[in-house]
Formats: structure tokens, sequence, C-alpha cells
């Protein structure tokens, strides 16, 4: 149902300052740890004495301490102690590849031979000091691919988001979709438009009009398993539009790393990162704030979706041209999953 073979984002780096945190990823129990020296480790949510989480417990010397009898493990998931008891001779429990990069911790679920962390998205905005981000997480009972549909097409943002970025002129403008390698691009530029209530608020933040013609753009990228990156932004009619000097516009990139939870579950981080007046708190303070309301509405149209779904499992949808973008997603994870479940050559040779 989801590729394992890759990384996924798995919780931000606060989540675990002061205690383990467990959290299911791709259907794995997992939990999450500061070990030795402050490095993040992940290892099974399952202590391998008498199967009690050890999320429960918590990290004393950088080892993961049970909170039900005090076995120590490590981030390697060995026993290391144990008040009184020999337990060095214990199973390991599975530990899964993490690393800390651009503000989240990463998850590899699959095959750990196979983990590169050069594989990890390099995300440019986050280690630029002439960037800001503010974002959050929701958790959202859906299928990830229900979310990924919702991120390639951007017309219900004129429905669902109507009191804040959505407007008429959304539905109006035809996307136009294509495919690179694994990235699939959906695009939509519109012109000499009124700038809806975020962004004329997003215009005024960057000491511009907010009540002239704008040109809009909405540029979604998904790449795998689950990213997508959304290039957004208005410039004052006539000045470029999305190539517009910075002096003329507000752009953004909204941020969606979708992580699945189960079959019908998502972890879902989301943020914007921004160019224009980065070091000003308070900006992005209302910007995260105004962008979680926005996705709070999506939450409550995906979950009905979902449970829509489930009572009617046998009901065929229709695909318009506006589904291209997630109609193309769907391509490459069915893609990817068909490879991982299919053996190597070589693989197959030695068998």
């Amino acid at each position: 149902m989801f590729p394992k073979n890759t990384w996924y984002v798995a919780c931000t780096p606060d989540e675990i300052d002061d205690k383990p945190l467990g959290r299911t990823i791709c259907n794995e129990q997992i939990v999450f740890f500061r070990a030795e020296e402050g490095k993040v480790a992940a290892v099974e949510d399952f202590c391998p004495h008498r199967g009690a989480p050890l999320s429960l417990g918590f990290v004393r010397d950088g080892q993961l301490v049970c909170g039900y009898h005090g076995l120590e493990m490590g981030c390697d998931g060995k026993c290391s102690s144990m008040p009184g008891q020999r337990v060095r001779g214990f199973p390991s429990i599975r530990a899964y590849p993490v690393v800390e990069r651009h503000g989240f911790i990463w998850v590899w679920t699959g095959d750990a031979a196979l983990a590169d962390p050069n594989d990890i998205p390099e995300l440019h905005w986050a280690n630029d000091p002439d960037w800001a981000y503010g974002g959050g997480l929701y958790h959202i009972k859906c299928d990830y691919r229900l979310m990924i549909d919702n991120l390639m097409d951007l017309t219900h943002e004129t429905y669902v988001h109507a009191s804040s970025i959505g407007q008429p002129e959304i539905e109006e403008a035809a996307p136009e979709t294509k495919v690179d390698g694994d990235e699939v691009i959906t695009s939509r530029y519109m012109e000499n438009i009124p700038a809806p209530p975020f962004w004329q608020a997003a215009l005024r933040g960057n000491n511009l009009a907010d009540d002239v013609p704008v040109d809009r753009w909405q540029v979604c990228r998904f790449t795998p398993p689950s990213h997508v990156l959304i290039e957004v932004g208005v410039a004052h009619a006539g000045k470029g539009g999305y190539d517009a000097p910075p002096e003329f516009k507000a752009s953004s990139i909204v941020v969606d790393f979708i992580t699945p939870e189960t079959d019908t579950s998502i972890w879902y981080f989301w943020g914007m990162a921004r160019n224009f007046n980065p070091q000003d708190q308070a900006l992005t303070d209302r910007i995260r704030e105004g962008q979680g309301t926005i996705f709070a509405e999506d939450l409550d149209m995906l979950e009905s979706q979902q449970r829509n779904l489930l009572k009617y499992p046998d009901r065929q949808l229709l695909k318009l041209n506006i589904d291209g973008g997630g109609v193309q997603a769907r391509r490459i994870i069915d893609r990817l999953l068909k490879e991982e479940a299919t053996p190597s050559s070589s693989a197959a040779a030695a068998s």
C-alpha cells in the first residue's frame, strides 16, 4: 500500500526533547528517542521482556529504559542492562535507520541495508537565513494517497477554502501536468485577478499594496514517496507574475510531508517557507495560524471522504482533467510498490 524503502518524516526534534515518542509509521510501531550525545535513535516500540511499549519509559544516560521493569535498550536495539538481571543475551529488537536533518527527523521503514541518507530531499529553505519557516502537524484518518490527490489538484480551494485562499478564478484557469522522472508537476497561473484574503495579508506582510489586481500561481511538485512542495504566490499584475522581482510579490513554498500511519490514517507535517521579511517572527506566527486553519478544513473533508470510500469500496470514481497530478503521482507510487514486491535478479538467482 505504501513504499517502505524510502525516507519518511517521522517527527520534529521538539517532540523527543524531553521523553521518548511512540509513533506508528507504515504500520510499524516505533519509538524515537535521544540516545548518547543527543543522537536520534529509533527502535521497535516493544520491550522484549514482557512486551510493554518502550515509549512509556524514559531515557537515562542515552539508554531507553522500559517503564515497566527497567530493562535498558541501546540505539542499536540491543538490551544493555536491567537491575539484578543478566539480559545482554536477549535477542535484539529492530532498529530503524533514522536521520535528523532540515528540522525534521526522518525514518526508513524498509530494508536497512538500502537506506542512504543522501536520498533525503534537499530543502534549501530549511538552512538559509533568508528564509523563514513555520508549520505544524495534523493526524488525519485517511489514506495517504487521498491527501496527495488533494494537494495536486487545488481546484477544491474555491469551495473548501472559500474564505481564505479560494476564489472562482482558480477553477477557471486550467492546470497543466507534466512528469519528469519521479517528479510530477502540476501548474496553474492566473492573471489580473483580485487577491483572496490570505494573500492580501501576505502582501501587507511584504509591505505591498493589497488592493490592486495580482497575478497568482500554484506549482505543485510531487516526489515519492509522498512529499508535495507547492510554490505559491501573488505579484502585482503586470510585473512579471511568477518571475516578478521580489519587490513586487509575496511568494512562498507550501510544505507537505505526508507520512502513512496505517492504511487509513496519516501524520501530516505541514508548513510554509517564505523569503520575504524572514526576520519577522510575528508574521511567521500569523501565517502559521492562518495556514493551520486552512488545513483543518481539509481534514474534515478528507476524513469524510475516507469514510465514504470504506462504506462503498466497489464504487468507481470519475477522473477529470484536473485529476492529472494525482493520477500521475499514483502511477509512480504503484511502480515503486511493484519494484519493492519484485525480487531483484541477483536475489532471485541466489534463491
